[in-house]
């Protein structure tokens, strides 16, 4: 089944005019992240030089992608718009809530009957108003949007933060909350900060044991978590051609893990092989008659550093395979290095478990080159030392890789194959013997390796590398194993080395499946009924938020500061909270539950200011929402890294805190809390940071002329008497500032429906 093939068509006839009126417009050549932005501005929008990392832009996305943990929120909101059905093809994908424990039939058994109420309320609302729903089993997210929904020159928005993924078939795809989605899916513009422009050049080809996953983990090193914060990575070169579409894919995942707005590729031959192969091939054709709107222009290639704010050059030839981690993606090691940096760090070198899979690497390409290395266990005599698991990423995959015979390769080396879901990447993997929080090194292929992300033990020592090397290492068992010049001793005492991993691009029989696991949604929805009992645990109706009071914000209570780092792991943790993750109330109760506390270095602890004692921080919010008073939470840099969840944003908000003052903010973040009608605001001057006290009131001045570009006045009172005043800036345009004022954006799509 091809979809939406009516609408990439009317779309590829369009986009020369825009994009030749666009290039005219700038009096430029474009990059292909250009062409696609321009092309997909909001209908009656003229193309200018907007200016990157400035001006915001209102843009019409051709479809949206929601994953289910996030889309019963986004999906919640939807339902109060009014609307009768989606402005936007839109779809449903349940694979965050299956824990991964035993195997893929028994887990995968055990979430249809623990979430029973949440899939039959995610495939009721999805029919009701037309969206496309997969079932659990399905497969991950953006593994089955890559093989069914993705086209280049797309544009597209999803309720994860890994939408990004579909830039390895030339989308510019982008993560976004909840409300974001719900604004598109209502048939409105969508909104987004005119990004900068990052090019990476690749030249020469990947060899041996390299593979695309080492491009990202090595950009990742160079540009940190935050670098590419409000900014399009494109990807060009020679060495993007000599890639398959699959590995594109897994770079612009780990896109979302430098911070980047989104990262793409230009359509080329290896895309056009994916295609076909996986049923569209009516879409390659379309896609092959304005092939050369569908990459940048050639003088852009040429000179990239006319076109581009920041450029990269990497040599595959040269690069290294990487292993990133622990605690953080961008911490970017060589494996030559390894043993001296584990030495020096004292990072145990015993390797537990080895993982591979998750939307990040679960291609048949990935599958098939560590297959290769585990049919080696048997033929040179060795034995794998560590516990090893697969996650396949969609039913496609795994239905092929089992008839491919690879599931029976890696079953003889004793691993074990999980449902084709999320699982341990998002820490929904039920791990023995975490609950012991012992000290221990696991490697695995996905994209995050936040402290607790994966099993909920802090110190457990994530690294983070390609399925190829983390196969390598689980073989040997052994963090500092380099498998390019080390040795194995089998179990006849001889040295051995591993030959360097090979596989398919692609299946050679072409991919198979039974049922793929796509519900169609209802042609007419009207009488379909969407239940959620009053008394439910796991789903709770919305009702607005409160609009601004129309004063300032004075006597707000400090909640916490928070220290370091700050995730939105750590601000709602996912794990077994994921089953509240339709319940705003009870969700709540794990706000901010990570982030450690500045004046005690302690999670979860914080002083209550009525009272004096210490206590959680939900129940100490929650005292301070019960009493009538608003309270402000203060971070440091990056705040909100990590996933797209909103409800990092609306837990706060519904328990009554009013500000967050940061350093910097993650994007995503950032906008979620903005859609919310919270205040998100920055240090003017990073420094002032330090003169936040414990026991601190805090008033927010100058909010009764709150302008685009006006920094506005914090004032601290100290419980000495003292006071400071110091100045926090903001990105609100005038549109967010109307948010703010409805008490959130959706108020303000309530308001436009109801006329």
């Amino acid at each position: 089944m091809v979809f939406d093939l009516n609408l990439i068509k009317k779309l590829y006839a369009a986009m020369p005019a825009r994009v030749d009126a666009a290039r005219k417009s700038l009096g430029r050549p474009l990059t292909l992240a250009e062409k696609i932005l321009y092309s997909h501005l909001w209908e009656g929008l003229a193309p200018v030089d907007f200016k990157r990392g400035k001006d915001y832009v209102d843009f019409g996305p051709d479809r949206v992608a929601m994953q289910d943990a996030t889309a019963q929120m986004a999906l919640l909101q939807f339902d109060t718009t009014g609307r009768k059905k989606v402005a936007v093809p839109s779809t449903v994908h349940c694979d965050h809530l299956i824990v991964a424990k035993n195997e893929g039939k028994a887990d995968l058994s055990k979430a249809v009957a623990d979430n029973e109420e949440v899939y039959n309320f995610l495939a009721s609302i999805s029919n009701k108003y037309g969206i496309g729903f997969w079932k659990p089993g399905a497969g991950i997210i953006h593994q089955v949007v890559l093989e069914n929904y993705a086209f280049p020159g797309g544009m597209m928005i999803g309720t994860d933060s890994h939408t990004v993924n579909a830039g390895g078939l030339g989308m510019v795809a982008i993560g976004v909350g909840g409300a974001d989605a719900c604004d598109v899916m209502a048939g409105l513009s969508w909104e987004l900060l005119m990004p900068q422009l990052i090019g990476v050049k690749l030249t020469g080809k990947l060899n041996g044991w390299t593979s695309p996953k080492d491009v990202i983990l090595k950009v990742a090193g160079i540009l940190t978590v935050k670098g590419g914060t409000n900014a399009i990575v494109e990807y060009f070169g020679e060495g993007a051609t000599n890639m398959s579409c699959t590995g594109k894919g897994t770079i612009c995942n780990m896109g979302a893990e430098i911070g980047a707005t989104t990262s793409t590729f230009g359509y080329d031959e290896s895309m056009r092989r994916y295609l076909e192969a996986t049923g569209r091939k009516e879409v390659a054709i379309a896609a092959d008659q304005i092939k050369e709107y569908l990459t940048g222009d050639p003088e852009v290639y040429a000179q990239p550093e006319k076109y581009f704010d920041r450029v990269i050059e990497i040599n595959l030839s040269e690069l290294e395979p990487h292993l990133n981690g622990p605690f953080t993606p961008d911490l970017a090691t060589p494996i030559s290095q390894m043993k001296e940096e584990a030495a020096k760090n004292g990072w145990p070198t015993k390797v537990e478990v080895g993982l591979i899979g998750s939307c990040t690497n679960s291609s048949y390409e990935d599958i098939s080159r560590a297959v290769s290395l585990a049919k080696q266990v048997a033929q040179k005599g060795l034995k794998t030392k560590a516990e090893f698991t697969i996650t396949p990423g969609s039913e496609l995959v795994r239905y092929t890789i089992e008839r491919d015979g690879f599931l029976d390769t890696f079953s003889k080396i004793g691993a074990r194959v999980f449902a084709n879901a999320c699982g341990p990447c998002i820490g929904m993997w039920d791990r023995m013997g975490a609950e012991k929080q012992e000290r221990n090194t696991i490697v695995h292929s996905f994209n995050r390796n936040f402290a607790k992300r994966a099993d909920g033990n802090p110190n457990t020592l994530a690294f983070v590398a390609s399925p190829e090397l983390v196969t390598a290492l689980a073989i040997a068992g052994d963090l500092t194993f380099n498998p390019i010049t080390d040795t194995l001793i089998n179990e006849k005492g001889e040295a051995v080395k591993l030959d360097p991993p090979s596989g398919d691009e692609l299946p050679q029989k072409g991919f198979a499946v039974e049922d793929a696991g796509y519900q169609a949604p209802a042609e007419d929805g009207s009488k379909v009924q969407v239940d959620v009992k009053e008394d439910s645990k796991r789903l709770q109706l919305l009702y607005p938020f409160a609009a601004w009071e129309g004063t300032d914000l004075n006597g707000l209570k400090l909640l916490i500061k928070a220290k370091g780092k700050c995730t939105t792991d750590h601000i709602s943790m996912a794990g077994p909270w994921l089953k509240f993750r339709g319940h705003l109330d009870n969700i709540s109760n794990n706000m901010l539950i990570g982030a450690v506390n500045f004046f005690n270095d302690k999670t979860d602890l914080v002083k209550n200011q009525l009272t004096g004692a210490y206590g959680p921080v939900p129940a100490t919010q929650r005292a301070y929402k019960a009493a009538g008073i608003g309270s402000i939470v203060v971070g440091d840099e990056n705040y909100g890294e990590g996933s797209s969840r909103e409800h990092a944003a609306m837990e706060p908000r519904h328990l009554g805190v009013r500000v967050v003052l940061v350093k910097s903010f993650a994007r995503i973040h950032e906008t979620n809390l903005k859609k919310q009608g919270m205040l998100a605001l920055t240090f003017a001057n990073k420094e002032d940071y330090n003169k936040i006290q414990e026991d601190d009131a805090i008033d927010i001045v100058g909010l009764t002329s709150f302008a685009p570009g006006k920094p506005l006045e914090v004032t601290l009172k100290h419980s000495n008497g003292s006071t400071v005043t110091i100045h926090a800036n903001h990105s609100y345009n005038a549109q967010q500032i109307e948010w703010f004022k409805a008490g959130g954006a959706l108020n303000v799509i309530r308001k436009q429906f109801a006329r």
